[in-house]
């Protein structure tokens, strides 16, 4: 049986739940812009919370969608209200407008049937803001939501008023090539797959191997469940492939960047993070002790106190005190 790959179980949507406070979807038309494949207006499907103030626009991972941030959401909305209940030092009474966005082709947003690209997503999510009537946003992005984050922030740097990428995918790495080497046959769109899997069952528990066994069938359900991701899959296996990284071009971002890494992360290598801390122009690199690439979901107070910090910070015209 396959290895497990540890970067599944912590992007998934079906994982984490903030059992405490949960922030329903809202769904609004969009149309894509210099998109030609994707003619027609799609489904976009988002989070919300705060309606005033600040808007943070929060973008998920790999395999994720919206409620991965529901957490942070969460965390956030309590700091905010005690703020008010205390002086309002925050920012004078002000909110946060917190937005949390299904991709497209993720969660509950549309999904096409075409070969998915970050330039597809930067597109959703410019239809996006301009359809809720927002200028400018603070804008976070995880893993592959960090990616079309600094992406977004090349392509509109007026409109960003200030980046933070969390385990930021989107820096080329040819080692990624062949990780998912073992998931092709989960891929092929056959019921005689699911057949094999239910039949390997007993298999799986004669050699101790249940979980690993239970880790595909859940990776084949998601993935048909979420095109974007299969696409990004079947599409990206080959060096060559890599033709929309954006290491080349994070030199010009401008807006202030605050990048948070996970020391134990197993997904995203710590130099890729050194790459966006190094390359863009004032970024600062935090790195959250004892943290694993699900950042949002497993760590959403720290993510919060950061971008608390960040907003708060923004705010006053960014000082040199360090987020």
């Amino acid at each position: 049986m396959p290895s497990k790959p540890s970067n599944f179980h912590t992007e998934s949507s079906s994982d984490q739940r903030n059992s405490q406070l949960e922030f329903p979807l809202h769904f609004i038309p969009v149309t894509l812009q210099g998109i030609p494949e994707i003619p027609q207006a799609q489904q976009a499907a988002y989070r919300r919370s705060g309606y005033q103030g600040t808007p943070v626009v929060l973008l998920h991972g790999f395999l994720g969608d919206s409620a991965n941030w529901q957490g942070v959401m969460a965390e956030i909305s309590q700091m905010v209200a005690l703020d008010h209940c205390l002086d309002n030092s925050l920012d004078n009474g002000s909110t946060i407008d917190l937005i949390a966005l299904d991709l497209l082709g993720f969660g509950a947003s549309s999904k096409p049937p075409v070969a998915y690209t970050v330039a597809q997503e930067v597109a959703f999510l410019r239809a996006v803001l301009q359809q809720l009537g927002l200028e400018s946003c603070v804008l976070v992005g995880h893993s592959f939501g960090g990616w079309v984050s600094a992406a977004y922030t090349i392509a509109y740097p007026d409109h960003v008023s200030a980046l933070c990428l969390v385990a930021p995918a989107g820096i080329r790495d040819d080692s990624f090539c062949g990780r998912y080497n073992w998931m092709r046959p989960v891929l092929w769109q056959t019921p005689i797959v699911d057949a094999l899997l239910w039949c390997l069952k007993p298999v799986a528990m004669l050699f101790r191997q249940t979980k690993t066994l239970e880790l595909v069938c859940w990776a084949r359900r998601e993935l048909n469940r979420q095109p974007a991701a299969r696409s990004f899959l079947v599409d990206r296996l080959r060096p060559e492939d890599a033709i929309d990284t954006v290491e080349n071009h994070i030199s010009v971002i401008v807006a202030p960047t605050l990048i948070l890494a996970a020391q134990d992360d197993d997904t995203i290598p710590a130099w890729h993070c050194e790459t966006y801390a190094q390359q863009i122009s004032g970024a600062e690199l935090m790195v959250i002790p004892e943290a694993g690439h699900g950042l949002p979901q497993n760590n959403p107070t720290a993510i919060a106190h950061s971008l608390i910090k960040l907003i708060h910070r923004l705010r006053s015209g960014f000082s040199s005190e360090p987020a």
